[in-house]
């Protein structure tokens, strides 16, 4: 009878310790505007896919998912490309104000006859977002009872705080942490520090947990087009490219400088005038002259896209010394191989799930992603959201099965 108490006791407290759930935190920003701001989301690819299947699963321009990556779009049919399972890529999203807060209501995804939301969750989305919220945004009261063909909004995890960092440009990447991570390893990996990585998520330590997700400032160069143009505030992160004025242009960030630089896009098929006027420089363009007090350097600019117009903008400056060719980011060819542990769920292609596939080749509009928060810098909050814990039943049953032994 001793034994049998002390075993009630051991599994009562196995059931108050393993409820069933844990608790993932994520960084969230109040708003109440209607602006929007670009954000990245850091997404590890569920199973081998083509290049325009994830763009698919999105609904993103393919040729953004590849320029925020530095992946080459101009090779001879890139959108059909296959990435390898378990590849981390960084997918641009626009992050709007919906219920209060900052997140992305924009991808869609259909339910297919072996979904449940927990593997919606886990395997297709990564783990960006949660079982909880899905319910929330979808009105779902029985989740056991979906309908395959039906199509859920997916909420997804975003921050702008005024698309700054300590007062400089910044577009914030949302991160999901993985097993052995740190705070100190992730800001060395994305050349920042341990300290403003716990300010922006409003840390009081530094420990973190797998399943949670941060918000992490990179560095970033900003346009200064006007405010009528229709990329006014277009933002580029560090060390990658954004495609606009409809595929005709090509904006750059660093390396070496967090100045945005534009050229002419190998995808320009039909574009207005790039030539600055009274010139024969063409965007990009830059002519250099050494004189006694200096160097006159007269450059052609990228001034924005207004109502399917390219403006430019000839300037002439006074430097202290002639400069040199850019330095573009470095592009890869798409990823073959990757060395980050893969893991597959359920492979339906994206195009499956809901949502068509967009295409390079198709000059589009140009996404714009104008204003900013109100907010004058990182201030977010924490919320918490739970996630299934399945050994946690294991566990239970392995102790109710020796308490009726005994």
């Amino acid at each position: 009878m001793e034994k049998k108490s002390l075993l009630l006791f051991f599994i009562s407290s196995l059931l108050a310790l393993l409820d069933g759930s844990a608790i993932a935190k994520s960084t969230i920003e109040p708003c109440s505007t209607s602006d929007s701001c670009l954000a990245l989301l850091g997404y590890s690819l569920y199973a081998d896919l083509k290049v325009a299947e994830v763009a698919a699963l999105f609904q993103v321009d393919t040729v953004a998912l590849l320029a925020a990556n530095s992946i080459d779009f101009s090779l001879p049919d890139v959108d059909n490309r296959i990435l390898p399972a378990g590849l981390f890529l960084r997918v641009p999203i626009a992050c709007s104000c919906s219920g209060g807060i900052r997140r992305s209501v924009s991808t869609r995804y259909t339910l297919r006859p072996a979904d449940t939301l927990a593997s919606v969750v886990a395997s297709v989305f990564s783990g960006l977002t949660s079982v909880d919220q899905i319910r929330d945004v979808n009105g779902i009261q029985d989740p056991s009872a979906l309908d395959a063909g039906s199509t859920l909004v997916v909420p997804l995890p975003c921050v702008c705080f005024n698309s700054t960092d300590n007062f400089l440009p910044a577009v914030y990447l949302s991160y999901v942490v993985l097993k052995g991570d740190s705070v100190a390893a992730i800001a060395a990996r994305y050349a920042t520090t341990a300290t403003d990585i716990m300010n922006v998520n409003s840390m009081g330590d530094p420990s973190i947990h797998p399943g949670d997700i941060l918000a992490i400032p990179l560095p970033a160069c900003t346009s200064t087009f006007q405010q009528f143009a229709n990329d006014s505030g277009l933002l580029v992160a560090n060390g990658s490219y954004a495609i606009t004025a409809g595929h005709c242009i090509q904006c750059s960030c660093g390396p070496g400088n967090l100045n945005l630089y534009c050229t002419p896009s190998s995808l320009a098929v039909s574009c207005s005038s790039m030539q600055c006027g009274n010139s024969n420089l063409i965007i990009g363009n830059f002519t250099s002259q050494q004189t006694n007090s200096g160097c006159n350097v007269t450059s052609c600019d990228y001034g924005g896209f207004v109502n399917g117009s390219i403006f430019t903008s000839l300037t002439t400056t006074l430097q202290p010394q002639c400069p040199g060719g850019h330095q573009l980011p470095p592009v890869i060819p798409p990823p073959t191989t990757t060395l980050h542990g893969s893991y597959l769920g359920p492979s339906p292609s994206p195009a499956e799930a809901g949502g068509r596939i967009p295409s390079s080749s198709r000059p589009q509009t140009t996404q714009t992603f104008p204003g900013s928060s109100p907010a004058s810098g990182p201030a977010g909050s924490i919320s918490e959201a739970h996630f299934a814990r399945p050994w946690s039943h294991m566990f239970c049953m392995l102790a109710i099965s020796c308490f009726f032994l005994l």
